[in-house]
């Protein structure tokens, strides 16, 4: 039997990645959380006639808990999206409050759960999370995620536009480093099959990867930011990290998460000076089995955007560290 819990169900990116969940056949019990509304959404999605059995909580008498007791895989999208002229710093002390809050719980209540963070800026909520649970003597780096998969998505359709290709998904694009803006470091040099991208599109892609969704936050016009994609890349890692949980071999999507702790990853920590970093994992029962060091043999325009990306992600994490230790005052 697995749970699976949506910790901020209600919003842009939660309804339809509950949906999305409800019809996977990997998950057996959905659990919805949020401050408003969770109760309808669940209700609305207890009527499809798929396997899950959905319930939905809200704050009141230990809702949180009753959410997240005893889940197998905790997908966190909660948090106020972002408004035009809004910078994800603008966002900063909302969203990391509530990711903090939120982990709180869940160490309680269910502390070997896979924990799969959305919640904006993913560079510095991840460290939040993982501070957090270090405090709570509950940290296992293999099964804490920064999900990053937007931008492999966004990757792969650019990519195949450009390259004439059907579909984006028969593409694997390593996109490596952050979750914001320059941050984002998508290795067109390791695309496989190989595509080659002409010089003058170049510097354009590599834009549209990392600010793609700036696009999104333009055309709604002040009405939301990217949410049904994510709500899909969300999903697609989730489901991911549940087929692996069930034994299936060979599956590897990047993402960001504590290198230290996990396999493979103290080769990248010494050669970014970083203890977070979003780099190819392979997936196993146990969360993340390996990463690859995806640094290797990367070219002259790739090693420029990796120099840009540590040192903005440097700022990003030592954020994240000091608001779990001294949250602002409210």
């Amino acid at each position: 039997m697995v749970k699976a819990v949506v910790a901020g169900a209600s919003g842009g990116i939660g309804q339809p990645l509950s949906l999305l969940l409800k019809l996977s056949p990997y998950v057996d019990e959905l659990s919805l959380y949020d401050v408003v509304n969770t109760p309808g959404v669940a209700a609305d999605l207890s009527h499809i006639s798929s396997t899950a059995k959905v319930t939905g909580y809200l704050p009141k008498d230990d809702g949180g808990k009753a959410a997240m007791k005893d889940a197998d895989i905790i997908v966190i999208p909660a948090g106020i999206p972002r408004k035009p002229g809004m910078t994800r710093d603008d966002l900063f002390n909302i969203n990391a409050g509530i990711v903090k809050g939120l982990i709180e719980i869940a160490a309680e209540v269910a502390p070997k759960a896979f924990l799969l963070i959305i919640s904006n800026p993913v560079n510095s909520t991840v460290a939040i999370a993982a501070e957090v649970l270090k405090a709570k003597g509950v940290f296992n780096p293999q099964k804490l995620f920064g999900v990053t998969t937007l931008d492999i998505v966004r990757a792969e359709t650019f990519v195949a536009e450009i390259a004439g290709k059907k579909t984006g998904s028969e593409l694997t694009i390593p996109v490596i480093g952050g979750h914001s803006g320059e941050t984002i470091v998508p290795l067109f040099s390791k695309i496989s099959p190989s595509v080659t991208i002409p010089d003058d599109k170049y510097d354009a892609l590599v834009n549209r990867v990392q600010f793609g969704g700036d696009e999104v936050v333009k055309a709604k016009d002040g009405a939301g930011s990217a949410t049904l994609s994510m709500a899909f890349a969300g999903f697609r890692f989730a489901e991911k990290v549940l087929k692996a949980a069930k034994g299936e071999k060979g599956l590897v999507e990047p993402s960001y998460v504590y290198l230290p702790g996990v396999p493979g990853g103290e080769e990248i920590a010494k050669a970014t000076g970083l203890e977070y970093f979003s780099v190819p994992v392979e997936l196993g029962p146990n969360g993340v089995e390996k990463v690859t060091n995806p640094l290797t043999g990367i070219t002259e325009k790739e090693q420029t955007l990796v120099d840009a990306c540590i040192k903005g992600l440097k700022d990003n994490i030592t954020k994240g560290i000091n608001f779990a230790h001294n949250p602002p005052q409210k």
